[in-house]
């Protein structure tokens, strides 16, 4: 592709996609100039609200709009896979939230069609694209804090006690794991560049068969660790600190959207990094996917498709000890 604008189509109309939405403006040369919902009404308010000039009552329709260079797909975690497919097998390319699948089977097959087709897929971990993380990593890299020994991330929030809700349902892939969890898991990945060799985890299973709160130890080898928790019905202070040999560097709360880091060496600030930009942070991944597309690159460096699968086979795995499964599965 040229430098001209990147088209955008946006795949469904809910809290996350209006998120996105509202940051859009701050990737230069991107734009929505299509909407898809499951109604037409839906479409049409979601394009009214976000002044986007297409709204399509299917997302069958959205994906063959000729416009559209790459679909955002913003619909629950338990339709991904469909959407994906469809989005992929129209041709087009795909930037898919997170969780990015209900399990590895299911990203095994959409990044075996991406490759197939030679389509741009990522999953829209946007913490990773943050300058503030984007920092971090650099902070490691020079090796300001040492030999990174020890990973501690947390997120976890209250949600209403509405057991047909998304969040309580199994039958909608609800559980912290998927939910907070894939936060936590996704950082620790991160950070060292590889899953666990070993896992050690806790669950506490609510009433409605999903997972209320998790606990999660991570070994690695040479004795390096992760622990990590999460929660859909607990307020926790979901920071996340990353300690070294040398120092460490604390990631304040909610270290997901954070604009903030600080290196500490001898307990003592050596170095803060802010963000002063006035966006939320969603922009940072759409101008990646630009730089992307315009390259002609098929995946990202920061959030490589293999790096997705293999975080997905670890989650499998956590689940796999607490004996959970979905309906569908």
């Amino acid at each position: 592709m040229d430098d001209s604008t990147i088209n955008w189509g946006i795949m469904g109309t809910g809290w996350i996609a209006q998120q996105m939405l509202r940051d859009l403006p701050f990737a230069k040369d991107a734009r929505a100039v299509a909407v898809g919902s499951r109604t037409k009404e839906s479409a049409v308010r979601f394009a009214k609200e976000f002044s986007i000039d297409k709204a399509y009552g299917s997302y069958e329709e959205l994906v063959q709009d000729p416009l559209v260079d790459v679909i955002y797909v913003a619909t629950p975690h338990p339709f991904h896979y469909e959407n994906v497919m469809l989005s992929l097998q129209a041709g087009k390319s795909v930037l898919c939230e997170k969780p990015l699948m209900m399990n590895r089977a299911q990203t095994q097959k959409v990044i075996e069609l991406a490759k197939e087709k030679h389509l741009f897929f990522m999953e829209a971990m946007w913490t990773r694209f943050l300058p503030a993380i984007q920092k971090v990593r650099e902070w490691i890299a020079q090796g300001r804090i040492g030999d990174v020994r020890m990973v501690k991330a947390d997120f976890g929030f209250q949600a209403p006690d509405d057991p047909t809700g998304r969040l309580l349902n199994k039958s909608l892939g609800g559980g912290a794991l998927l939910d907070a969890g894939i936060y936590p898991v996704s950082f620790a990945s991160m950070i060292y560049g590889q899953q666990p060799m070993k896992i050690m985890s806790c669950a506490h299973i609510g009433a409605t068969g999903v997972d209320e709160q998790f606990s999660l130890v991570f070994s690695y080898p040479s004795g390096k660790s992760a622990s990590l928790n999460g929660a859909v019905r607990v307020n926790l202070r979901s920071e996340a600190y990353i300690y070294g040999t040398k120092g460490y560097i604390h990631i304040p709360a909610p270290f997901l959207s954070t604009k903030e880091a600080s290196l500490y060496i001898d307990n003592i600030v050596a170095e803060t990094f802010a963000d002063a930009s006035p966006c939320m942070g969603y922009a940072y991944e759409v101008l990646e996917v630009g730089r992307c597309l315009r390259e002609g690159v098929v995946e990202s460096l920061l959030m490589p498709m293999q790096e997705s699968l293999a975080i997905m086979e670890t989650l499998d795995q956590i689940r796999d000890q607490w004996n959970l499964r979905y309906p569908f599965e």
